[in-house]
């Protein structure tokens, strides 16, 4: 049942980051070739960013009919995308569930490679957000984990929430439920209600003496 679980929700995370990778393509009028790239540099570039620093095989290699999906996804939106008039919108919430469920999804497959368990959160994080990062490049965009909102945040803190809930004893099927609705909760509340770190603030530079 585990199994079933964790590729259904990849399955899941592969539809809705490509939605938002598609998403994205719309807003730069791209041609349908622009929006299968886009949308599968989205879905699939967290999670082979992943499986080549854990020396796995890349998931999606086996897996033709998820990329299928990806490039029938970005298709369907290049010919709906201008019915929905606040894209920009649709891709956050898009991006926010995708965020979510990679999140555990990258920490879960970290912990069952043998990682530490700040491996486990650094490759949830990872997956969660290096796919969007390889979207907003290719777009001209400055990627949201660059940004003042809260992104790879929320991923790390849903990958530390599964990983703290493994270890806690919780069952696997229940941490990971447990750490995607955090990861999801956090980033939907810096959308919702505009939540940020703190920025970096420019002071005046020191003037020093001349020693010479």
């Amino acid at each position: 049942m585990l199994d079933d679980l964790l590729a259904a929700l990849t399955w899941a995370a592969v539809a809705v980051l490509a939605i938002a990778g598609a998403l994205s393509a719309s807003r730069k009028q791209l041609d349908p070739v622009g929006f299968m790239l886009v949308a599968c540099l989205c879905a699939f570039g967290g999670g082979t960013v992943r499986d080549v620093i854990l020396d796995r095989p890349v998931f999606w290699l086996d897996a033709p009919g998820m990329v299928a999906l990806a490039a029938g996804l970005a298709l369907v939106v290049f010919f709906t995308a201008h019915l929905i008039e606040r894209r920009f919108i649709v891709l956050l919430w898009a991006d926010a569930v995708g965020l979510g469920l990679f999140a555990v999804l990258g920490a879960e497959a970290a912990q069952r490679a043998g990682a530490a368990p700040w491996v486990a959160v650094l490759m949830g994080t990872v997956t969660a957000t290096a796919g969007g990062i390889l979207r907003d490049i290719v777009c001209a965009e400055i990627p949201l984990v660059l940004r003042r909102e809260i992104y790879a945040t929320a991923a790390a803190l849903g990958a530390a929430v599964f990983v703290m809930a493994l270890d806690a004893g919780l069952g696997r099927d229940a941490a990971i439920s447990l750490g995607g609705l955090v990861a999801f909760g956090a980033r939907a509340a810096a959308i919702l209600a505009g939540w940020s770190l703190p920025a970096y603030r420019a002071r005046p530079g020191r003037d020093y003496p001349d020693r010479r």
